[in-house]
């Protein structure tokens, strides 16, 4: 063989060796942007507003903040519990004689317009109605009425109000807990949701009951209940959760949040078992799903809110041990990714306690423990992100 055939082999073997090389990194990149792609979904995404809401008037300090709901106007409604939420040092103006010229604690119940001021504000004692010890949660009905609960040691009953703070009826009452049967009285109630198709009042009943529980709305008689899976409530001593036990088959205290979709189904957080469970409006099971399975302590099945298109296509889920916001597939219950983190920034969280959102779609929360405060984040519409973790949605520049 010739030094020239010699030369066009060695070309060509090249030629061939890097041909195949080009093919492998073909492929590998190939391979690479399958993986990429399905590493993404298509998800809603939001970033903090680190200017909303407005500053308290009065020196107004927020409490452990453990209630939320936006109405037909937009407008953000928050409980929190001041009293039992401030150090005194945080309280000086108000202690007897006064120790500082800041703060005082506001009002338990607070109203935000969509611009982020303080339109109303009140709630407490009053007379014909015995006030939460330690109020919780806060709903504005489809007739404007304001639902309150409460968790404190003897909280067995809820209260209505108009918007002005009217007292309407009080349903159970204070130190009369009966148990997950008891069909007059309640046991430190979470949440309550009204149906405006059937007037039916659903309230996750709750820090002591292990039930979901179901009234008439104008006269708070109790019309049915359930417990996990759809069972007889069972007020038995369940143990300490075992994430690799198998599922338990009644609620854990806290029952913390009753929602219902726009098909009918209702979910509850079963905060303690790391699950959410789907039922019918008559208590059938209908599915669950787990989240964050292995979280002990206080759970990571907080609240829900359905995002705002007609089909509610997600679930944000807020996560109070963890400290994120969960986006959810509400078809499936398939955990799609998550924002958030632990801190006291914008767009972090201590104890994030409940979520909301309004009719364009941005989201509120608010952060119990030593968070103590209530934040907004705006919608910016569906885009592809990082399955699993979107991190602290911080405003672009």
């Amino acid at each position: 063989m010739g030094r020239f055939s010699r030369h066009r082999n060695v070309i060509a073997a090249a030629a061939l060796t890097a041909g195949v090389a080009g093919l492998g990194l073909g492929q590998a990149m190939l391979e690479n942007r399958a993986v990429a792609q399905g590493a993404t979904v298509q998800s809603p995404v939001f970033e903090v507003d680190p200017l909303w809401p407005k500053p308290l008037p009065n020196n107004w300090l927020l409490g452990w903040s453990i209630g939320l709901w936006v109405d037909e106007k937009d407008n953000v409604w928050m409980v929190h519990r001041g009293a039992l939420g401030l150090h005194n040092n945080e309280r000086g103006a108000e202690t007897k004689p006064p120790i500082a010229e800041c703060c005082a604690t506001a009002p338990p119940l607070l109203v935000f317009n969509p611009e982020g001021d303080l339109i109303r504000s009140w709630g407490g004692k009053g007379e014909g109605y015995e006030w939460p010890d330690s109020n919780h949660g806060v709903h504005v009905d489809y007739k404007g009425n304001v639902w309150i609960g409460g968790n404190g040691e003897k909280d067995a009953h809820i209260l209505k109000f108009t918007q002005d703070g009217k007292f309407i009826m009080q349903i159970g009452h204070s130190g009369k807990n009966g148990g997950s049967n008891d069909l007059e009285n309640f046991g430190r109630v979470a949440k309550i949701w009204v149906d405006p198709k059937t007037n039916e009042a659903y309230v996750a009943d709750g820090y002591l009951n292990k039930r979901v529980a179901v009234l008439d709305a104008d006269t708070g008689k109790m019309k049915r209940y359930w417990g996990a899976y759809g069972n007889k409530p069972d007020d038995a001593n369940l143990g300490p959760y075992d994430p690799k036990g198998a599922p338990a088959q009644q609620f854990r205290n806290p029952v913390h949040c009753v929602e219902r979709s726009v098909d009918g189904l209702i979910y509850v957080c079963d905060r303690q078992n790391d699950r959410l469970q789907v039922f019918r409006p008559d208590g059938t099971f209908v599915k669950e799903a787990f989240y964050a399975r292995n979280t002990l302590s206080a759970g990571s099945v907080w609240d829900i809110v359905f995002s705002k298109d007609a089909e509610q296509r997600f679930i944000f889920m807020a996560d109070g041990q963890n400290e994120r916001v969960r986006v959810i597939s509400r078809d499936t219950l398939e955990e799609l990714t998550s924002f958030g983190n632990g801190g006291r920034q914008p767009g972090q969280f201590y104890g994030v306690h409940s979520i909301a959102s309004d009719s364009k779609g941005n989201l509120y929360t608010t952060e119990t423990y030593e968070g103590k405060r209530i934040q907004k984040f705006n919608y910016k519409g569906i885009a592809s992100v990082g399955r699993g973790y979107m991190g602290v949605p911080w405003p672009r520049r």
